[in-house]
């Protein structure tokens, strides 16, 4: 319901209530969300952006080709996309409100997601070992900006799909669980898009340079 306010003949205020329209539960939660993920593609085109500035200034240092190992983030990109469709599974088998199969799902996509990151880490700490860190050129400071700040999204990813999991054994699979399981599906699969373009833009065009 909702108060309005208009002045009378005599110039005092009349109060008079309309009702409001009305809005399925949860609306303003998956609204919310969807502004957020609008946000976060503003940051990731931000680092993109200045990606395809910086990515060729290597101040007489290390290059793409001289760091990059095609092999292994192609394995990376495999432990990612596989994470996207065993959530897919989990997502399937929530609908059908099977609890432990949806657990079961859910684990392993956070199985897939910990080698991501794990993969990842062992990247960089080969790089930063070889001296290529992130004050050694413009090139390595965009990398680890735009690569390292997807690596922190998927890190709060598997945070989240851990707590969601406590959620659903404590409480089932409850609208409220449902809709959050569904918040971080978009999350999920955002982050499997914004990879793709890393692969691509990043690593493999990086290396062909």
């Amino acid at each position: 319901m909702t108060v309005a306010v208009n002045p009378s003949t005599t110039g005092e205020p009349v109060f008079y209530v309309a009702d409001e329209h009305p809005h399925p539960e949860g609306y303003s939660t998956s609204l919310g969300f969807w502004i957020y993920l609008m946000s976060d593609c503003l940051i990731f085109a931000m680092l993109f952006a200045a990606f395809g500035v910086l990515g060729a200034n290597y101040a007489a240092g290390p290059a793409p080709k001289d760091l990059f190992d095609l092999d292994l983030v192609a394995v990376n990109t495999s432990m990612l996309l596989l994470s996207s469709i065993t959530y897919g599974f989990a997502m399937l088998t929530m609908q059908q409100n099977k609890v432990g199969q949806t657990q079961m799902w859910l684990a392993i996509t956070g199985l897939f997601g910990l080698a991501f990151i794990s993969i990842e880490l062992t990247e960089f700490a080969h790089m930063i070992h070889e001296g290529a860190t992130p004050q050694r050129s413009a090139f390595l400071s965009a990398f680890f900006t735009l690569v390292g700040t997807h690596g922190l999204h998927v890190s709060c990813g598997l945070i989240w799909l851990v707590t969601l999991m406590v959620q659903v054994g404590k409480f089932g699979l409850i609208e409220a669980n449902r809709r959050r399981l569904m918040c971080l599906s978009m999350f999920w699969h955002f982050l499997d898009v914004v990879w793709i373009g890393v692969f691509t833009f990043v690593y493999l065009l990086g290396v062909l340079r």
